[in-house]
């Protein structure tokens, strides 16, 4: 989610936009039918793309809270309850293997060649408008679309898992759609694509029984438009309080509960509200036992029944597992991924990189686990998508024909 100017034609390697263009045109099916394919998908893209990973001088600090995150993450493991069996329970090791890949494909959207960037962004802004459109499909037939898929490949699935299912396409569509609405609008499609996307968000929410991602959009729209009205304060002030939220989060439960608001409010919201806050104040207990170093790394696997899998909160997992030293890495990252939004001029670009940044910050904070791979790929995918998005010119206006009367 980084801003630079835009590239000129002749700019670029070609190769990486056409890996772009591949990684954007996968990820509505990706979305729709199985979302733990991002992994894969965006390991391969950054694997294809290596050749131009670097880091820039504006990177630095965001690249260096990367590593300290990656190395203490996998430095913990030596006194994490959790020991993994298998390379692919080495949650450690596959960060670091992350960073590297991840960043890469970041860097080739900033590196592509303008005409295959183009091109990337017009597979974006399209695929994501088919996928609202599928979404509000879903979400009016009870996923009937899903399941049909699912029946014809010999693979049937009960109604209510194919509804919660696709419903995960609802979470990666909010995180790409502020990137995919701005494409829109600098590659010629328009605000329609727009629209369709936004329907797929709400009908997600509304009928597919997920609360998060209209809350994704509406915090994404808030980000956005205070960005492009306030384009050099917004991003700092928005920054500044992203790094205290993941700062001050265990203080925040402890203090609530101290008051009594923390009780009450987890008795009167829904069941998986009250399950998620009963994560947060166990977690919050844990964090006080350990809170320099923390337990270790995936050390939230093994707090059952009190926490199950993670505390679905990303700085109160942080916390728990990597203590203060991790929690002041995140901070790092997040205040400097959003305050360098800022600008002198007002710009979509940017504004739509604060806009993802709140969209995917929403969901850390009320649903995935910090490290779960197809979550660090869609955010990796979303970033690239911005960077795309950000060396875009906007469409030069034609000028107005004059009058033949």
């Amino acid at each position: 989610m980084s801003s630079a100017k835009a590239s000129t034609p002749g700019d670029g390697v070609a190769w990486f936009g056409w890996v772009l263009g591949g990684v954007f045109a996968l990820a509505p099916l990706l979305a729709w039918v199985g979302p733990l394919a991002f992994a894969p998908v965006a390991a391969l893209g950054g694997l294809l793309t290596l050749r131009g990973l670097r880091i820039t001088e504006e990177d630095r600090p965001a690249a260096i809270a990367v590593l300290v995150l990656a190395v203490w993450a996998l430095s913990s493991t030596a006194w994490s309850p959790f020991t993994p069996t298998s390379l692919e329970s080495a949650t450690g090791l596959k960060l670091l293997a992350q960073a590297v890949l991840y960043w890469a494909l970041f860097r080739a959207a900033g590196a592509a060649s303008a005409g295959t960037r183009i091109v990337a962004l017009r597979i974006l802004v399209w695929g994501m408008a088919l996928l609202g459109l599928v979404l509000a499909v879903e979400a009016l037939t009870g996923a009937a679309l899903y399941q049909a898929l699912r029946t014809a490949i010999s693979d049937p699935i009960r109604p209510d898992l194919a509804v919660r299912n696709v419903a995960q396409g609802g979470f990666v569509l909010a995180v790409l759609t502020p990137a995919a609405a701005v494409a829109g609008r600098r590659t010629g499609a328009g605000i329609w694509p727009a629209l369709l996307m936004v329907a797929g968000i709400a009908g997600a929410s509304l009928r597919l029984e997920a609360d998060a991602p209209i809350i994704a959009l509406v915090a994404s729209i808030m980000f956005g438009l205070a960005v492009y009205a306030w384009p050099v304060v917004a991003p700092r002030v928005l920054g500044g309080l992203a790094a205290v939220l993941f700062l001050a989060a265990p203080g925040i439960v402890w203090l609530t509960r101290k008051l009594g608001w923390y009780q009450q409010l987890e008795a009167d919201v829904s069941l998986s509200w009250s399950q998620r806050m009963g994560y947060w104040r166990h977690a919050a207990d844990w964090i006080a036992d350990h809170p320099l170093r923390g337990w270790g790394l995936d050390a939230s696997r093994m707090f059952a029944p009190g926490i199950k899998l993670h505390p679905h909160d990303a700085a109160l997992q942080v916390w728990l597992e990597l203590g203060l030293i991790g929690a002041m890495a995140a901070a790092v990252f997040w205040c400097v991924v959003i305050a360098r939004q800022s600008g002198p001029d007002r710009d979509a670009g940017r504004a739509a990189g604060a806009a993802t940044a709140g969209a995917y910050l929403v969901f850390s904070a009320v649903s995935f686990g910090v490290w779960q791979e197809w979550w660090l790929a869609v955010g990796a995918v979303a970033a690239a998508a911005c960077l795309a998005v950000q060396h875009q010119p906007e469409l030069e206006k034609r000028p107005a024909q004059p009058s033949t009367s």
